[in-house]
């Protein structure tokens, strides 16, 4: 792509079409796999996903060039709901509108009195471990599902699982320029091949759903210990939504943080969540894929990623595509997430390491070491009939610890 197109431009129809099917498949794979894992409709996440997108353009007055798919943030949490909850995802449901609620509280607090204390509540040290946290924790559902740490060992599936992580750290990690923006299609496609020729899977679904089909909406539940459980995860996409939008601002050149504004950014990205929980989707948030995509591209139209939401909003309604998911064996998204789980670890060390956090200051040596010990050791503690652990612990850990060391740094000095 040599012309560059700039936030308020709109490519003709021949540049438009293909960019936006290229933003759709570089988020498609991520956006699905979590309501995968959480036994969710992918219909319906792809449909609040695109409509999320467009709500989200239309409310920061088409200024933020950005898409949003499926938080990988609310996995763990999510899961814990649904297997303690009697209510299962609709309870899980209540906690991602009480969280959207609380991303526009935020938005209306930013406003009010500017963004420079969300240092203070979350320094750099806290965010990037706290992300790191988030892949760490789901190792073990990674490795289950890929059947190394099965009860019963099943050979074709650790074959499945291995052909599947080869073949997607292969093209991400490859030299191929053509094909390595889509390693998940790409993995996915080469591992349900495979189990297809194992004789793994069943075609019969897929030959009896219609073309033309409602993705499947569902009623949320409030119960407030299910609520208090999904809550702590709103730090580590607040902390996320920041860092992206900070970073599209770099990519298309533009203080996007003054301008529009992130409050305005927030609140958007609230109300679409309140709407996906509302509708029975997963959380939202905004897309690191999408934000490659432009960087490589140069095209950072607004335009562009208001036809790929519609792309998205219309395959919600093929039947056949959401038959076509619900195929892909368990093994093979299992071996994506060997790589995407640890790739979500990584990307909080890539956060350390470009915010340049000095740990010569034991202050912060301290604070990521204790995110990451207390994220991942298994600690866990009952409060009011609540289970804390892993990644809500640390969430909590994080800001308790930032402002105790906050506090003692008055009395330096």
């Amino acid at each position: 792509m040599s012309k560059t197109y700039h936030i308020n431009e709109t490519p003709p129809v021949s540049v438009l079409l293909p960019l936006s099917l290229q933003h759709i498949l570089c988020m498609f794979g991520a956006t699905i796999l979590v309501p995968i894992l959480l036994k969710a409709d992918p219909g319906i996440c792809l449909l609040m996903n695109g409509i999320g997108t467009l709500i989200y353009l239309s409310l920061c007055r088409w200024q933020i060039p950005a898409y949003l798919g499926s938080s990988f943030a609310f996995i763990s949490p999510a899961l814990a709901v649904i297997g303690s909850s009697s209510f299962g995802f609709s309870a899980a449901q209540g906690g991602f509108i009480v969280f959207g609620l609380l991303f526009i509280m935020l938005g209306l607090i930013v406003k009010k009195f500017g963004h420079h204390w969300i240092e203070t509540v979350l320094p750099d040290a806290a965010m990037g471990a706290l992300v790191s946290v988030i892949g760490l924790e789901l190792a073990p559902v990674a490795g289950q599902m890929a059947g190394f740490t099965a009860e019963t060992i099943d050979h074709n599936s650790i074959l499945i699982a291995t052909v599947t992580f080869l073949v997607t750290l292969s093209v991400a990690g490859g030299n191929f320029r053509r094909v390595s923006a889509f390693p998940v299609i790409i993995g996915v496609g080469a591992g349900t091949l495979l189990a297809m020729m194992l004789g793994q899977l069943d075609f019969a679904s897929l030959d009896a759903s219609p073309w033309f089909a409602s993705p499947n909406f569902s009623a949320p539940i409030f119960e407030w210990q299910s609520i208090l459980m999904i809550l702590p995860a709103t730090l580590v996409v607040f902390a996320e939504h920041v860092g992206h939008l900070i970073v599209t601002g770099e990519v298309c050149g533009k203080n996007l943080v003054e301008q529009p504004g992130l409050h305005r950014s927030l609140v958007a990205d609230g109300i679409s969540n309140v709407l996906s929980g509302l509708a029975g989707a997963t959380p939202n948030t905004t897309y690191g894929e999408n934000i490659g995509v432009m960087s490589i591209t140069r095209v950072y139209s607004t335009s562009v990623l208001g036809v790929a939401a519609c792309i998205a909003v219309a395959l919600s309604f093929c039947g056949k595509f959401a038959a076509l998911i619900r195929l892909i064996p368990t093994p093979v998204m299992g071996g994506v997430c060997l790589l995407l789980f640890g790739v979500i670890a990584a990307a909080g060390v890539r956060m350390l390491v470009e915010r340049k956090v000095d740990y010569s200051r034991g202050a912060n040596l301290c604070l990521s070491a204790g995110v990451l010990i207390i994220g991942t050791s298994g600690i866990k503690f009952s409060l009011g009939g609540i289970e804390w652990k892993g990644m809500a612990l640390s969430a909590l850990f994080a800001v308790l610890c930032s402002l105790w060391l906050k506090f003692l740094n008055q009395f330096q000095k």
